[in-house]
C-alpha cells in the first residue's frame, strides 16, 4: 500500500503524486472530521478504489475566515496535523493543503477548478455537500461545478447532509456544544468523543500535594470545553485511562489562567509506567511526565466549576467527582478497574 501523501503546493503535487494519477477529490475546510465529512470521504475511497484513481482532499491553512473575517473566525475544533491524520485514518491516498491568502482568495471559482482540480490533481470526479461554495466571494455554488464538471469531463456528486436524531450534522454545531458543556452531543455529531491533543505541561504542584495528582495538557487545539469537571478518557504513553478532568480557571486558589487538568483514575502496572509510578486505583500517583504527547477524550460534563471556600471542600467535592465518573463509566459498561 502507498503511503499517505501530503503536499502543500500545486508543484508539489506534481511531485509526490505525479501527473499521469486521475483523482476523486472533495474540496473543505474539513474542521472536525465529523460524521458529515467522513461519509463523503468514504466515498470518495470507494470510488477511487472502483476506478484506480487517487482518493484525496483539498484543504486550507489557514482556514479563510482567519484571512477574510478574523474578527468572527471560528475556533478550529482540529489542528492541521490532526485533520491530516483523520484524512490518512478514513483511508485517503493524499491531501492537498493550500495556503489561504489574499492571492488565492481573489481566484475566482472558474479559475479554481481549471488549476487546481483539472490542471493539478487532474479530477475525475469531485464529491461535495449542496452548500459548497468556493472562488472568489465564494461565487461558485454546486450548479457552477456541474457545470464546469461537464466542460471539463468531471463527475460531480452531491452528498446529502448528515444527520443525528434529526439535527444537521455541522462544525459550527459542534463548536456550540462543546463550548456549552454538552459533550455528549458533540461526540455524537462526531462520531466520537470530542479530543483535545497536546503535551503535558507542569502545573502548580497543589494537586499531588493537597489534592489529587493531576497531568495538566497543554491543548493544540483552539476550541476548549465549557468550564467544568468532566468524565473523560486520558490517552498517554501508549495506554488510556479513565479520568475526571477540570477545565478551569482553579477559582478556589484564584487562579487566572485556563488548565485541562486530568486525574487518572486508574494506572496499571505495565511496562508505560514503572512499579514505582504505580498506586492503587483510589491513589494515583503521577511522575514527571512533562513533554509527553497526551489527549483527554471528553464523554460528559459532571458539574460545572465553582470557587469552594477552601482546599478540604474541594478535596472532598473532588472526592465525589471521582465516584461519579466511575459511576458513569460503569454505566456504559467500561469499568475503572
Amino acid at each position: 500500500m502507498t503511503a499517505f501523501r501530503v503536499a502543500h503546493s500545486t508543484a508539489e503535487w506534481a511531485s509526490l503524486v505525479g501527473s499521469e494519477k486521475r483523482a476523486v477529490v472533495s474540496v473543505g475546510n474539513f474542521d472536525g472530521l465529523h460524521l458529515g465529512h467522513q461519509e463523503i470521504l468514504q466515498r470518495i475511497v470507494e470510488r477511487a478504489r472502483r476506478d484506480k484513481s487517487i482518493a484525496a482532499a483539498i484543504t486550507f491553512d489557514p482556514h479563510p475566515m482567519k484571512v477574510l473575517r478574523p474578527e468572527s473566525a471560528p475556533a478550529l475544533i482540529m489542528t492541521l496535523a490532526q485533520r491530516l491524520k483523520g484524512f490518512e485514518r478514513v483511508g485517503l491516498d493524499a491531501a492537498l493543503v493550500l495556503h489561504f491568502d489574499e492571492a488565492l482568495a481573489r481566484v475566482s471559482a472558474e479559475d479554481f477548478v481549471r488549476t487546481v482540480l483539472v490542471e493539478t490533481v487532474h479530477a475525475r470526479a469531485i464529491m461535495t455537500g449542496a452548500n459548497f461554495r468556493y472562488g472568489y466571494k465564494n461565487a461558485g455554488d454546486v450548479a457552477l461545478l456541474k457545470k464546469l464538471g461537464v466542460q471539463y469531463s468531471i463527475a460531480v456528486e452531491i452528498v446529502p447532509p448528515a444527520e443525528v436524531d434529526g439535527k444537521l450534522v455541522s462544525s459550527s454545531a459542534i463548536r456550540q456544544a462543546v463550548a456549552e458543556g454538552r459533550p455528549e452531543e458533540a461526540a455524537a455529531l462526531l462520531g466520537r468523543p470530542f479530543t483535545l491533543t497536546g503535551t503535558v505541561q507542569k502545573g502548580a504542584g497543589r494537586g499531588s500535594k493537597i489534592l489529587f495528582p493531576t497531568l495538566n495538557l497543554a491543548p493544540a487545539q483552539e476550541l476548549l470545553p465549557a468550564r467544568g469537571v468532566y468524565a473523560t478518557e486520558t490517552v498517554i504513553g501508549g495506554g488510556m485511562y479513565r479520568s475526571v478532568t477540570n477545565a478551569g480557571v482553579r477559582p478556589t486558589f484564584d487562579g487566572q489562567s485556563l488548565s485541562i487538568e486530568s486525574h487518572l483514575l486508574h494506572f496499571p502496572n505495565d511496562k508505560t509506567f514503572p512499579k514505582d509510578e504505580t498506586l492503587s486505583a483510589d491513589k494515583t500517583l503521577v511522575a514527571d511526565r512533562t513533554g509527553e504527547t497526551m489527549e483527554v477524550r471528553f464523554w460528559k460534563r459532571l458539574r460545572e466549576e465553582r470557587k469552594f471556600p477552601d482546599a478540604d471542600a474541594l478535596r472532598a467535592q473532588i472526592a465525589l467527582d471521582i465516584e461519579a465518573a466511575k459511576a458513569f463509566f460503569a454505566h456504559q459498561g467500561q469499568p475503572t478497574s
